[in-house]
C-alpha cells in the first residue's frame, strides 16, 4: 500500500486529507497522480497541474521518482511567500 497524503488548499478542495491506494502498477509518482486524476473531472484537473509539488517520504521528488509499497506520497500546492 501506498499512503497518499493531501497538504493545504489541495486537501481542501478535494475534501480529503490522506488515502491509501495499492502500490500494485504504480511505480512512479507520474502513475501515482495519473491514478489520481481518473477519480473525476475535479480531481483530473488538480493533478495535471505541472506547479504541483510532490514529497516521498518527506523529501521532495518530481515525477519520475520510484514508488514501493510502504512509501508516503504528499501532494500540495506551489508554496508562495516573501
Amino acid at each position: 500500500m501506498i499512503k497518499v497524503v493531501f497538504f493545504a488548499a489541495l486537501r481542501e478542495q478535494l475534501e480529503c486529507s490522506e488515502l491509501s491506494l495499492s502500490s500494485k502498477n504504480i511505480t512512479t509518482v507520474a502513475d501515482l497522480k495519473n491514478q489520481l486524476a481518473s477519480k473525476n473531472q475535479q480531481w483530473q484537473t488538480l493533478f495535471n497541474n505541472t506547479s504541483l509539488l510532490s514529497a516521498v517520504n518527506h523529501e521532495m521528488v518530481d515525477n519520475e521518482q520510484h514508488l514501493k509499497s510502504g512509501d508516503e506520497v504528499a501532494f500540495f500546492p506551489p508554496v508562495t511567500g516573501g
